[in-house]
C-alpha cells in the first residue's frame, strides 16, 4: 500500500494529550508546541484533549490566554471525561455521587480494574473520536502524551481497530519514581504489566531525557531499539526576545522565578541560602526575589506553600499568576534567575529551557547529578550550586549576582548562542523524522 507520504499528501497525526489549553498545567506547553510546529512541517494534526469542564470541575486550573496560543490550523476535538468518582468537592458532587458515592463510582473502579488509571473513564469516548476523525480523514499515526497512562491506552485500543502505528511520548515517567529515582510499583504490578503491553506494542517510544530513555530500554529490552530522546526546549512564540541589559548599578538586584510553585522546588535551601547572600553580602544588599505563578495545581495547595517562603521582610515577593502574553515582562525584570527544581537524575524540567531561552543569568538550585546539568553545560552564565543547602546556594547567589552587573555584550552573544540549541523546533525535528519513519515503515 502506498503511504500517505510516498503519495505526495500530508500526512495525519493525531496527538491524544488530556492536558492542553486551556488547561495550565506544566504538561501543556509539550503538546502545544508539538502540535504547532509539526503543522509548520507539514502535517494535518488533530489534537483529542479533555473537554475544558474538567479543568474548571476537577483540576481547578486553567488559563484561557493559552487558547490563542494553538495555531489555526491545528483542529481540537474536546471529548468530556466523566469524573465524578475524582470530584472531592461536595458543592460540585451529583446527588447520587454524594449520597450513594460505591454506587456512583461503580464504573470508574470497575474501568480501573481494567486498566490500572483513574482517569480509564476517558477511554471509550477518546477511541470513539478518534475512530470518527479517522472516518472523515484516515488518520496515518497517533502521538499519545502521558501523564495520564489512559492516553496510551486509547491510542493502543484505537490502533488496533484501525491498524494505525502509535507513538508514547513520556512527558513524565509512569512505573518509575522520577523524583525520589526508584521503581513506583513492584515488578509483579498490573501497572508493570500494562506499561509492558503498550510499550511493546508501540512504533516508538519517546522520552525527554537519556537517563530515562536507558532506565526504560533497560526495563523493556525488547522495546529498547524504538526508543528515542526528544528534549523539552523553549518556544520562542510563548517567551518573546526577552532583553538583556546590565541593571543600573544604584538599584538593588532583582532576583526571581516564573513557574508554578510546588512543594518540589528546593525552598529550605534556597530560602535559607537566601537569607544567608542577603545578610552577609554586599552584592545583595537590598536585593529582592519575585515569584510569579501559581501556587500548586490545585487551589487546596496555597496554604500549605506559603508555610514554606518567606514573606516581604525577607524581600521575598508572591506576585501572581503571568498570563502568557505578560511572561517576557516578567523576565526583563529581573537581573538574575532562580532555576529551582527537583534533584534527580531523571529530571530535566521544562524550567531549564526556558530560563536558557533568556540569555540572563541562572541560579541552578539542584544536585549536579540531576539531568538539567546537561543542557545547562556550556551556558557562560550558568551558576549550579556544588550541594543544595542554604551556603551552597549563597555562594551561587553572591556569584551570579556580581555576572549581572558585569556581563558584556559578548557573553549575552554566547548565552542566546548556547540557548539556541535548544529550541523546540530544533527537537521536534528528531519527532518529525521518527513519525515520518513510523509512516513510512522504516
Amino acid at each position: 500500500m502506498t503511504s500517505t507520504i510516498d503519495s505526495g499528501a500530508r500526512p495525519h497525526i493525531a496527538i491524544v494529550a488530556m492536558f492542553f489549553p486551556p488547561s495550565r498545567a506544566s504538561g501543556v506547553y509539550r503538546p502545544l508546541a508539538t502540535a504547532n510546529l509539526l503543522v509548520e512541517m507539514g502535517w494535518d494534526v488533530t489534537v483529542v484533549t479533555a473537554d475544558p469542564t474538567f479543568f474548571d470541575d476537577i483540576t481547578g486550573s486553567r488559563d484561557d490566554s493559552l487558547l490563542a496560543a494553538i495555531d489555526p490550523r491545528v483542529r481540537v476535538e474536546r471529548v468530556a471525561v466523566p469524573s465524578q468518582h475524582l470530584q472531592r468537592d461536595v458543592r460540585k458532587m451529583s446527588r447520587l455521587r454524594a449520597d450513594m458515592p460505591l454506587i456512583a463510582t461503580a464504573g470508574a473502579r470497575i474501568g480501573q480494574k481494567v486498566f490500572p488509571d483513574k482517569y480509564v473513564t476517558w477511554l471509550p469516548g477518546v477511541v470513539r473520536r478518534l475512530l470518527g476523525v479517522h472516518r472523515r480523514n484516515r488518520i496515518d499515526v497517533v502521538l499519545a502524551t502521558g501523564n495520564p497512562w489512559t492516553a496510551f491506552k486509547a491510542a493502543h485500543d484505537f490502533g488496533r481497530l484501525a491498524r494505525v502505528p502509535y507513538v508514547m511520548d513520556y512527558r513524565d515517567s509512569w512505573t518509575l519514581d522520577q523524583f525520589n529515582e526508584r521503581p513506583a510499583f513492584p515488578d509483579d504490578s498490573r501497572e508493570v504489566a500494562a506499561e509492558r503491553t503498550l510499550i511493546e506494542a508501540a512504533a516508538r517510544v519517546v522520552h525527554v531525557n537519556e537517563p530515562m530513555r536507558a532506565w526504560h530500554a533497560d526495563r523493556y529490552p525488547r522495546a529498547a531499539e524504538r526508543m528515542l530522546v526528544v528534549e523539552n526546549g523553549f518556544d520562542p512564540e510563548l517567551l518573546g526576545d526577552v532583553t538583556q541589559e546590565v541593571p543600573p548599578a544604584d538599584r538593588p538586584l532583582r532576583f526571581g522565578y516564573l513557574g508554578t510553585i510546588t512543594s518540589h522546588l528546593p525552598h529550605a535551601a534556597t530560602w535559607q541560602g537566601w537569607n544567608l547572600a542577603l545578610g552577609t553580602h554586599p552584592e545583595l544588599a537590598g536585593a529582592t526575589a519575585h515569584l510569579y505563578g501559581h501556587l500548586g495545581f490545585f487551589p487546596r495547595d496555597a496554604q500549605v506553600l506559603r508555610a514554606m517562603i518567606p514573606g516581604p521582610e525577607a524581600g521575598v515577593f508572591l506576585e501572581g499568576p503571568v498570563a502568557k502574553a505578560e511572561v517576557r515582562a516578567a523576565y526583563e525584570s529581573l537581573d538574575v534567575l532562580l532555576m529551582m527544581i527537583p534533584s534527580s537524575r531523571f529530571v530535566t524540567a521544562g524550567k531549564t529551557y526556558e530560563c536558557l531561552a533568556t540569555g540572563k543569568p541562572v541560579v541552578a538550585i539542584h544536585t549536579p547529578e540531576t539531568a538539567a546539568t546537561e543542557p545547562m553545560r556550556g551556558y557562560p552564565l550558568w551558576f549550579p550550586v556544588r550541594s543544595v543547602d542554604g551556603p551552597a546556594v549563597a555562594d551561587a547567589l553572591v556569584e551570579a549576582a556580581r555576572a549581572a552587573r558585569s556581563a558584556t555584550p559578548q557573553v549575552y552573544a554566547a548565552a542566546r548562542a548556547h540557548a539556541d540549541t535548544y529550541r523546540r523546533e530544533n527537537q521536534v525535528r528528531v519527532l518529525d523524522a521518527a513519525l515520518r519513519e513510523v509512516i513510512s515503515g522504516a
